[in-house]
C-alpha cells in the first residue's frame, strides 16, 4: 500500500540574517544621527554608551574601527583647523594623526538617512518607470489603457488602433468590397498623467520638544522619506520644504538632517503664506499643501515687522487670519491638509473650522502611523485632476 505524502509548514525560531561587525553598528548610528540633527560627535557619545551597556563591540572591531570605516566608505568628512580634510568618498590623509578633526556627515550619508527612511515609513517601494500618477480619467491623454472606443472627432491619428480598425471594417463592408470609413475606425483610450506640485510645511517651534516627547524627529524623517518618495518614484512631481516658527523659510531638502526646533512661537500666516508664493510659480495644474504641526497658531507678524505673540489659549485675531489664509488657499484651488498630532480638544476645533474654511482634510493622529498617513495621502491626491 503507498504511503500517503503530507505536506505542510515547518516551523523554526527566527534567525536574523548575518551582519558584519560595521552593518549592525551602522543601523544604529544612521538612527542617532537622524536624533542628534546631524551632531555626530553626540551620535558617537551615545553610541560609546550604547556600546559598554549592550557589548556592541570587542577587542577585533572597536568604535575607532567603526569610525575608521564610516571615513573609508564617505560617510563621514574628517576636516582640521588648517582647512584641510578628507574629501567625500575619499581616505585622504590623516592630518596628523591625532584625530582631532571635526567630523560631518557626507552627502552620500544625507542619501543614505533618506532612503532608510523611506524604507521605514512607507516599506520597500519599488521605483516605477516613468514616475507618474494615473489620474483614472479616460481620455486624450498620455497613457494606454488597452481598452478601446469609437473613434470621435479630434482624436489624433496616432491613437487610432489600425488592426481593430481594420477589423471592423472586413466585418462590416466584407471582404469582397473592402472599405475603410470614420465609422469603421477605433481608438485606443489613453489616461491622463497627473503631476503635482505638493509643499510640506514643518512646524518647528518650541513646542515640538516640549513635555519630554520628541515630536520634530519623526516630522523630519516623514519629511526626509517624501523627499525619496518623490524623487525616485515620482521624478516629474515637485516637492518643496518649509519650516515655520516666529517666521518662514525654506529649506533643502538636504538641510533636513540637520532640522531642529528653535525658541520660536507658531506663525502659521506665514508658513502658509510662503508655501502659496511657491505653488504660484508652479505650472502643474495639482498642487496641495501637507501641513504637520502640533500646536496652536500664537504669532503673528506685523507690518511694522514687529511680532504679535500670544500663548494663552486661542487668539481670535491670530486664528482669523489662519481662516482667510484657508479661504485664499481654496480660491486658489489648494487644498490644505493638516497632519494634527496634539489631542488637545479645543485645537481640534480650531483645525477642523480651518479645514472646513479651506474644504482640504484634516488628518488626527499621533507620531506613530503618521509617515504612513502621509503616504496614502499623497498617493490618493495623486489620482486625482485638480481643476486649474
Amino acid at each position: 500500500m503507498a504511503m500517503i505524502s503530507r505536506k505542510g509548514f515547518r516551523f523554526s525560531s527566527y534567525e536574523a540574517p548575518e551582519q558584519t561587525p560595521f552593518e549592525k553598528l551602522f543601523e544604529i548610528f544612521q538612527e542617532l544621527i537622524t536624533h542628534t540633527s546631524g551632531d555626530v560627535d553626540e551620535a558617537l557619545d551615545w553610541l560609546r554608551e550604547l556600546d559598554e551597556e549592550y557589548e556592541l563591540t570587542d577587542d577585533e572591531y572597536t568604535i575607532d574601527d567603526f569610525i575608521e570605516d564610516l571615513k573609508a566608505k564617505g560617510y563621514l568628512r574628517e576636516e582640521f583647523e588648517d582647512g584641510g580634510g578628507e574629501g567625500e568618498g575619499q581616505e585622504g590623509e590623516e592630518g596628523d594623526g591625532d584625530g582631532n578633526g571635526t567630523l560631518s556627515i557626507t552627502a552620500k550619508m544625507e542619501r543614505i538617512i533618506r532612503k532608510r527612511a523611506l524604507d521605514q515609513i512607507f516599506g520597500k517601494l519599488k521605483r516605477s518607470g516613468n514616475g507618474n500618477h494615473k489620474t483614472g480619467k479616460s481620455g486624450r491623454g498620455d497613457e494606454h489603457t488597452g481598452e478601446f472606443r469609437e473613434y470621435r472627432y479630434g482624436d489624433g491619428l496616432e491613437h487610432i488602433s489600425m488592426t481593430e480598425s481594420l477589423k471592423n471594417a472586413q466585418i462590416n463592408h466584407g471582404m469582397d468590397s473592402f472599405s475603410l470609413d470614420e465609422n469603421d475606425l477605433v481608438v485606443e483610450d489613453t489616461q491622463h498623467k497627473a503631476q503635482m506640485s505638493t509643499v510640506l510645511m514643518i512646524d518647528i517651534s518650541h513646542s515640538m520638544i516640549l513635555y519630554g516627547e520628541d515630536r520634530i524627529t519623526p516630522a523630519k524623517k516623514v519629511a526626509m522619506a517624501l523627499a525619496e518618495l518623490i524623487t525616485t518614484r515620482y521624478p516629474k512631481d515637485t516637492l518643496d520644504i518649509l519650516v515655520f516658527g516666529n517666521d518662514a523659510w525654506p529649506i533643502a531638502i538636504k538641510e533636513l538632517p540637520y532640522l531642529k526646533v528653535g525658541p520660536y512661537h507658531t506663525n502659521t500666516v506665514a508658513g502658509l503664506q510662503l508655501a502659496m508664493d511657491m505653488l504660484r510659480r508652479k505650472r502643474n495644474t495639482n498642487k496641495q499643501i501637507f501641513m504637520i504641526t502640533d500646536g496652536k497658531p500664537s504669532c503673528l507678524r506685523m507690518p511694522d515687522g514687529t511680532y504679535y505673540k500670544n500663548s494663552v489659549g486661542l487668539d481670535d485675531f491670530i486664528v482669523e487670519k489662519c481662516y482667510n489664509m484657508a479661504r485664499m488657499a481654496r480660491k486658489l484651488h489648494i487644498p490644505i491638509t493638516t497632519f494634527m498630532i496634539a489631542q488637545d480638544p479645543y485645537l481640534m476645533r480650531f483645525v477642523r473650522q480651518f479645514t472646513e474654511a479651506n474644504k482640504g482634510k484634516a488628518l488626527f493622529t499621533g507620531l506613530q502611523g503618521l509617515g504612513e498617513m502621509i503616504f496614502e495621502d499623497y498617493e490618493q491626491n495623486r489620482r486625482k485632476r485638480l481643476r486649474g
